[in-house]
């Protein structure tokens, strides 16, 4: 087979911006891939990618984002190189889902220092994520935890954004008066649960809290959602809201998505928010084209 790509042999980037279990999870990080390196408070996630890709001595390159725990099986996985831009799942410690979202990335430097997204978008598709691109090619496993909730702030704001990022259609705000008919099933899904499950672990009822904020105010106002990438601005706005009680809030807001939206939120305690990570059964995702010689999906029950 020609063109393997052995991720033992290329570059890791752990980038950091200022979460809270950031030192841990790099010391995690170091005791499965030791050449690790680490890029820290880059302003802006296109910045922040390029100073990574900069930093590689390898023309492929691995990013960690700092809020996870890596499989240590993720090094040994080899696999058919076919020039894209790869990303695996993530699986969110709060509310069980697994997707893209908080999951590892292999780019090529070329494509990196190349592209256009977030604070340097010049496209309107590009504003507030890479995914919306043909480069960018989803990856069927499961190779680490994203543990979003070591604070309040961090929990808020990693709900903030995915509440905000759910609703829009290819990157952007649409006029949004049926979700269930106008946002892609499995992002209706997602969004539900973010805005309803985590009352069982440590600041999960931030992360609902975050989740069904950032819906109302990209939907229901006339909020500039582009802010969504930006993170002082976001540390900014949880400055309002840190000294809210944010079960009382989360369903005021919930009542709010309901009413304005039909969007059918619950508010679920913390036996609830357990059950449901029992039962639910995350949609599989296939491979595109590439193949992955060794996998695991072992890290479903970390």
């Amino acid at each position: 087979m020609n063109n393997i790509l052995n991720l033992a042999e290329i570059d890791c980037i752990f980038i950091s911006y200022d979460e809270p279990n950031a030192e841990r999870n790099y010391a995690d990080l170091l005791t499965k891939a030791p050449w690790a390196k680490r890029v820290h408070r880059v302003k802006g996630s296109d910045a922040a990618h390029k100073a990574a890709a900069e930093l590689s001595d390898t023309e492929r390159f691995i990013t960690v984002d700092a809020d996870n725990i890596v499989d240590p099986n993720f090094f040994n996985v080899s696999l058919e190189d076919t020039g894209k831009q790869l990303s695996w799942c993530g699986k969110n410690y709060v509310n069980g889902l697994v997707y893209g979202n908080g999951g590892l990335k292999c780019w090529t430097k070329e494509y990196v220092m190349n592209m256009r997204t977030h604070e340097a978008a010049e496209d309107a598709n590009s504003q507030v994520d890479f995914c919306w691109n043909n480069q960018y090619q989803q990856m069927a496993n499961l190779y680490s935890v994203s543990y979003i909730n070591s604070n309040p702030l961090q929990a808020w704001r990693a709900g903030f954004r995915e509440g905000v990022k759910m609703t829009l259609d290819n990157g952007v705000k649409q006029n949004l008066v049926n979700p269930k008919k106008q946002i892609v099933r499995r992002n209706y899904q997602r969004l539900l649960i973010w805005q309803s499950v985590g009352a069982d672990v440590d600041n999960g009822v931030w992360a609902v809290y975050g989740a069904r904020l950032g819906t109302y105010m990209a939907n229901l106002t006339d909020w500039d959602y582009t802010q969504v990438r930006d993170f002082e601005y976001l540390n900014t706005l949880f400055n309002d809201h840190k000294d809210l009680d944010p079960v009382y809030t989360a369903r005021r807001y919930g009542d709010a998505l309901q009413l304005k939206l039909n969007l059918p939120v619950a508010d679920l305690d913390p036996l609830q928010s357990k059950f449901f990570k029992e039962v639910w059964n995350n949609p599989p995702r296939f491979p595109n084209m590439t193949k992955e010689l060794d996998t695991n999906w072992d890290l479903l029950d970390l």
